[in-house]
Parts: C-alpha cells; structure tokens; sequence
C-alpha cells in the first residue's frame, strides 16, 4: 500500500523530472560567457516611451553587465539579446491600499521582456519569457519630480536580476 508521504514523494519526483529539459536548455546556454549584450524594444514600446526607453535600456546593460560578473566577457561568447515587449507603469504611485478597489488597491508596475542567448554563429541557444513586476510606490517618494524615472529603473533592475536567474540555471 502506498502512503501519503510516498505518494506525495514520487509526485515530486515527477514534476522535477518534467522540468529536466529546461534545465538542460540552461546550463547549455551558460557553456560560453556572454560577450555582448544589447537591449531593444518592440516599435509599440519605443514609440509609447520615446525617450525613457534609453533610460530603460541603460540601466539593464548596466545591471546585467554587473550581475553577470564572470560570466560576461566583452567579445567573447554568446550574445544576449532582451527585447522589451511591454512597460507599463500604474497611474496611482502612492502607498497601497485595502484590499477593495475603493481601499485604494495595490499598485503595480510591469516589464515584461524576453531574453535570448544566440551563439557566435546567431543561432538561438535558449530564450525565456521574462516578467517583471515592482510596488508603484517602492522607488520613493511619489512627489519628487523624476518618480517616473525612479521606477523605470527599478523594473528594469529587477528584470535584469530575473534575466542572470535564468542564465545561471
């Protein structure tokens, strides 16, 4: 007879080993260091946020450059390409709010991205489906005059960190 531990355990087991391939796909894509990364935006995005797009992009080469430590190497390696395909910040930035949309409800703000490693010879190693999300009210103070700014780099930090996740395995 099969108990509630063993069944449990091998249900587990199951879901881990359902999740071998991505893994696979992983640690093949961390082979070679990384040695050029570059951030561009979908035509929808660039126009919707003219320049805060170069405020975006900095911050996530910046980041990830940082984050990736030995693993990215200028020149050398795979190329890491994060196409922002959505940036969406709340309307209200101030504190949250109950758990009603009268209370004021919670604000969120969103990057959603996809990050893809190519190798020397531009074939595509792996990609992954990045979402990111930040507290509206988490970047500071919402009446200082660059609040915007603010929390364009927090979601941009926050999808790079998502990003080295990934490539990490």
């Amino acid at each position: 007879m099969t108990t509630r531990r063993q069944f449990l355990a091998s249900t587990l087991a199951g879901a881990a080993l359902a999740l071998l391939p991505a893994g696979l796909t992983r640690a093949y894509a961390q082979a070679a260091p990384i040695g050029s990364i570059r951030v561009e935006f979908t035509r929808t995005v660039a126009e919707a946020w003219g320049d805060n797009v170069g405020l975006v992009r900095a911050e996530m080469e910046k980041t990830l450059a940082e984050i990736l430590g030995p693993g990215f190497q200028r020149g050398a390696g795979n190329r890491l390409v994060v196409t922002v395909r959505s940036l969406w910040l709340a309307s209200y930035a101030g504190g949250g709010g109950g758990g009603k949309p009268s209370d004021g409800g919670a604000s969120n703000d969103y990057l959603e991205s996809t990050a893809t490693v190519y190798d020397r010879a531009g074939r595509q190693i792996a990609s992954w489906p990045i979402m990111s999300t930040e507290l509206s009210g988490g970047a500071g103070a919402w009446y200082l005059p660059d609040v915007d700014q603010r929390r364009l780099k927090a979601l941009a930090r926050n999808n790079a960190w998502w990003i080295r996740r990934y490539l990490a395995g």
